[in-house]
């Protein structure tokens, strides 16, 4: 196993008074053991205990054959996983269950009294991953390294007269030419009016001079998540639509300048919100400013107003300010940030100055 990550999450399970914990969540394994496991509907759970008496419960029909550093307990399809889960956890004390494990294994676990009592682990692991350790960041640099490259290719390829579909298919074929793991969410690609709806899904829709053009993608590289977003226009853009990008991005450089360790994430939201506003665009601003990303793109933590948790070194998050203004102009431009020592690293490199295709 990752010995320090599991020394970090063995310290947060004493000082919640936690004595033993099921990690059943894929990316929580995948983040202590190094090893992605998908069991579908099958059990696959990491027990640990703080006496270290750490097992991982899987079905044969899953080939690890590696060392992983824990005991592996095997069960097949003729077995009950639970029952066999049971005989390893201390009956007569409290046991955390991570997030996401089906009720049908949490329910019969309660009912064979593994354990004195059953509490809630749905954050033990993914507060830990908020701060990225030194391998973490290379592998996030390098996946927004690659993200950056995509999306300089994907913005030559707007005015090209493909549909917002055509253009995801197009992205999955630059990524693969990148050496990526495929897409980390279905890309938001959008043209003109599709533009002011934050989460459009690619349709038949083609562009057409004068449009703003949202280019929302992240791809994957050793695991880790990447995500950026630029807005480029097809021909000059109106006047309006260009006060709207320039707001948008001094809102994303404003809160970008503020970032360092201490710093609330409802104060750095509010930087942002707050600069849209004073230029009479703050009901077109519609979403949070941004959220933690890792392993999984949206990972635990956000940059919300109702967020008042200190931003701390190793943290990485996206800043994405938006306006969007139905029928006519939408615009967001995203960036991932590295909290550093003294302030923060931008890890996307793409100009945001306004870019105009033609």
């Amino acid at each position: 196993m990752k010995t320090e990550r599991v020394e970090k999450v063995l310290e947060q399970m004493k000082a919640l008074e936690i004595p033993q914990a099921i990690i059943a969540d894929s990316a929580a394994i995948f983040y202590l053991t190094g090893k992605w496991i998908h069991p579908g509907e099958r059990l696959v759970a990491l027990y640990l205990n703080v006496s270290g008496n750490h097992k991982l419960f899987i079905n044969e029909l899953f080939p690890v054959t590696e060392d992983l550093g824990v005991e592996k307990v095997w069960y097949n399809d003729t077995q009950d996983p639970v029952a066999i889960m049971a005989d390893y956890i201390e009956k007569n004390k409290t046991i955390a269950i991570d997030k996401n494990w089906p009720a049908r294994f949490l329910l019969k676990l309660i009912d064979l009294g593994a354990g004195s009592k059953f509490v809630s682990a749905a954050t033990l692991v993914d507060t830990v991953r908020m701060c990225k350790d030194e391998e973490e960041k290379e592998f996030m640099r390098e996946a927004s390294r690659l993200n950056d490259m995509a999306i300089e290719r994907l913005a030559q390829l707007t005015n090209k007269g493909f549909t917002e579909k055509e253009m995801a298919s197009k992205l999955a074929e630059i990524y693969q030419d990148l050496g990526a793991e495929g897409f980390s969410f279905d890309p938001i690609i959008a043209y003109g009016a599709n533009a002011a709806d934050p989460h459009h899904e690619p349709d038949d829709s083609k562009g057409k001079t004068g449009d703003s053009v949202i280019l929302d993608i992240g791809c994957k590289k050793n695991s880790y998540c990447s995500d950026m977003t630029r807005t480029v226009f097809l021909g000059e853009p109106s006047e309006n639509a260009r006060e709207v990008y320039e707001i948008v991005r001094e809102a994303n450089m404003r809160a970008i300048a503020m970032i360092k360790p201490g710093v609330k994430f409802s104060e750095i939201d509010a930087t942002a919100r707050d600069y849209i506003t004073s230029k009479g665009y703050g009901e077109y601003f519609t979403h949070r400013l941004g959220h933690s990303i890792g392993i999984e793109v949206h990972d635990l933590g956000d940059v919300s107003a109702v967020n008042n948790e200190p931003v701390k070194e190793g943290m990485i998050f996206s800043i994405e300010p938006g306006i969007y203004i139905a029928g006519k102009v939408g615009v967001r431009i995203e960036d991932l940030v590295l909290v550093t020592k003294d302030g923060c690293e931008v890890l996307n490199k793409v100009s945001k100055e306004l870019k105009v295709i033609k």
